[in-house]
């Protein structure tokens, strides 16, 4: 099972933004450390002292002056859209795949997050479960949550988990990997008074 299929199961991606944010933050140290050595006068003496934005530029600019313009304009909209891109990507709602097993047959997220939770309740010193199917129709994971009843052999509840629960859950979506995330916890009783 290779790392980007099962880590699905833990957790949605942040490689892009990761990437994005790398990116620009790399950009910023570069230009800071240029602002640094012409600033420090490594590049000459009165290098420092001229515009920060070169007279030849800047002379090139007014005789071009739409050619500038309709530049900073599209830079300006391709940014402001790389923005939004980014910010919608960002909240979009994590997938909950809906499998198609036939033609005829479609199983929904919450169909088999169910039949997951309920099996998985099945296994001995198991009080509850939560499960979320997640990924995609082509690569499905799941996220399992347990809560073990104190003094549950912890061994014996994952040989379980393991063997039955997920065996049957591959078995029924006809796949032969089933990533899956498994969180565990005591489930906390009732506190007692202390007489």
């Amino acid at each position: 099972m290779t790392r980007s299929v099962s880590a699905k199961a833990l957790g949605r991606s942040t490689g892009t933004e990761r990437t994005l944010t790398v990116l620009i933050g790399l950009l910023a140290l570069l230009g800071g450390a240029a602002a640094l050595v012409v600033g420090a006068g490594w590049l000459g003496t009165y290098r420092a002292d001229r515009p920060l934005v070169d007279p030849i530029a800047l002379d090139w600019l007014s005789r071009h002056a739409l050619a500038g313009r309709v530049g900073a304009i599209v830079l300006g909209v391709l940014l402001l859209w790389l923005g939004l891109w980014w910010f919608f990507r960002s909240l979009r709602p994590e997938g909950r795949p809906d499998l198609e097993l036939d033609d005829d047959l479609v199983v929904t997220s919450s169909a088999i997050s169910e039949a997951v939770r309920l099996d998985a309740e099945t296994v001995d010193g198991v009080g509850r479960a939560r499960v979320r199917a997640v990924g995609d129709k082509e690569s499905p994971a799941l996220r399992i949550t347990l809560w073990l009843v104190e003094g549950t052999d912890l061994k014996r509840v994952w040989e379980q988990l393991d063997h039955t629960v997920l065996a049957r859950a591959r078995e029924s979506l006809g796949v032969d990997v089933l990533p899956t995330a498994v969180r565990i916890e005591l489930d906390t009783t009732a506190p007692q008074r202390v007489r």
